[in-house]
């Protein structure tokens, strides 16, 4: 099992769900970032489980700082995260060692480590997981707001419910709105639809997903790794690491199959100065690497597997055909929490490559 990612800058995730504790470690940041508590404080605000369209498992979820961060601004070594785990019902999963759950990382789990695994709460395979990884996000996004580099992510569509665009005009204007909300949607009418269809949802004991949109600013020309480490690939690695995350597209994505080269290509052109495109059908990327313009990619949420309704299974002691009913306390739908994950991830990513390219003087010098 690797729990370890990055080149320049290296995230390591640990624990489980019912467990102790869960956290990470975030190793090769520089010296000097600046630790913006109320950023971290808004961000596992938003990932949290809230109201009656989330899981009635409520966490604090405050992240003790246990390295790393002196007087406000990191050391330069590692910096350790830990997340207590207070609210455990571990007797909601008795019944499913045996028998495993629809569309969850069970069946599998349990042919790659017997019974040594953890299944409680799904172990170490549970969303659980992201929240260290959003502690250690803020802290990047931190970086890169110092950088001018902002990202904000919204709901595209939940069950066929779509909010309104990105403004390619004022992306800016966006994104800083996006950040103020807790549930990620650019339209107040598109909230309230979405938050009534996962209502119903949960009352049919079902669940819903979604797509997400995602755009980073500020992110100039020439960043990236042509290949293997291009800035697609990169991402792509963080995002699937999202347990609900299922599916991903960079710019126009799936519909380059419809379009012809005259339609696809982003023409070249001088504003002022500055070279832009006039059009950002490839999101920002070209060659696996940025092109100076906005950093656009849309995630797929699946619909949270755990649902009440009785579901078909099989008994892998008494090897039959079954059925399930799950219990416990799960979410109707994921993708409203997960949005922030993509922003910690994303932000991640991104000073890794900008470590990459800079080295720790980063966050001393203008890189023009």
């Amino acid at each position: 099992m690797k729990n370890t990612f990055g080149n320049h800058i290296t995230l390591t995730l640990f624990g489980e769900s019912h467990g102790k504790a869960v956290g990470a470690v975030l190793d090769g940041l520089p010296a000097g970032v600046k630790f913006d508590e109320a950023l971290m404080e808004q961000m596992m605000k938003k990932r949290s489980a809230r109201g009656d369209i989330s899981s009635s498992r409520h966490e604090k979820d405050i992240p003790e700082i246990i390295s790393g961060i002196k007087n406000g601004y990191t050391c330069g070594t590692p910096v350790a995260f830990l997340i207590p785990n207070e609210n455990v019902h571990s007797a909601d999963y008795a019944d499913i060692q045996m028998k495993p759950r629809p569309s969850h990382a069970d069946y599998a789990a349990y042919m790659k480590y017997g019974d040594y695994g953890d299944y409680e709460g799904a172990g170490h395979f549970s969303g659980r997981l992201t929240a260290p990884l959003c502690a250690a996000g803020a802290l990047c996004m931190a970086m890169l707001n110092e950088k001018g580099i902002h990202i904000g992510t919204h709901i595209a569509s939940l069950h066929g419910i779509e909010d309104r665009p990105f403004d390619e005009s004022c992306l800016d204007t966006d994104i800083e709105l996006l950040n103020t909300k807790l549930f990620p949607v650019l339209d107040d009418n598109a909230q309230t639809a979405m938050q009534a269809a996962i209502r119903e949802a949960r009352d049919n004991q079902d669940s819903l997903g979604g797509i997400l949109d995602t755009a980073v600013i500020g992110l100039k020309a020439g960043i990236g790794e042509p290949w293997f480490d291009s800035v697609e690939s990169m991402i792509a690695h963080a995002m699937f690491s999202i347990p609900a995350l299922k599916g991903i597209e960079f710019g126009s994505g799936f519909d380059f199959a419809k379009m012809k080269g005259s339609e696809a290509n982003d023409p070249f052109a001088y504003e002022n100065t500055k070279v832009i495109t006039l059009s950002n059908h490839n999101g920002g990327l070209n060659g696996g690497l940025s092109n100076g313009m906005p950093l656009r990619f849309r995630t797929v949420i699946k619909p949270t597997p755990s649902i009440a309704k009785r579901q078909k299974t099989v008994d892998l002691k008494e090897q039959v055909n079954t059925e399930i009913e799950i219990h416990g306390r799960h979410d109707p739908a994921i993708i409203h929490r997960a949005a922030a994950v993509v922003d910690a991830l994303t932000a991640f990513v991104l000073c890794d490559f900008l470590i990459g390219r800079y080295g720790e003087t980063v966050m001393t010098e203008d890189h023009a």
